[in-house]
């Protein structure tokens, strides 16, 4: 899940620089939310750095599974209001 970008301008507060590089930044994917559509079937899901997760002490990991729970159906829910929005689904001919 985790991947290293290259340097861009902008870091949304996750890179850090690496000593004697200058003005070289590496960006490291902590969290990634991912909502995807099939038809008119959304599904959010959600991934944490592999070191993160190892990071953090149980209690730590299980509050971080109920909050991201919580984004992804957030996140789903609208993504699938603005889809309706945007690309009604066909009427059926039922």
């Amino acid at each position: 899940m985790a991947h290293s970008l290259p340097p861009s301008g902008d870091s949304n507060g996750l890179s850090h620089k690496a000593e004697g590089s200058g003005s070289q930044t590496k960006d490291v994917e902590l969290l990634q939310v991912l909502v995807s559509r099939k038809g008119t079937q959304v599904d959010a899901q959600w991934a944490i750095h592999p070191q993160l997760k190892q990071d953090l002490l149980p209690q730590e990991w299980q509050e971080v599974t109920d909050l991201m729970a919580k984004v992804t159906a957030i996140v789903g829910t609208r993504f699938s209001q603005v889809l309706a929005q945007a690309d009604p689904a066909p009427p059926s001919n039922a």
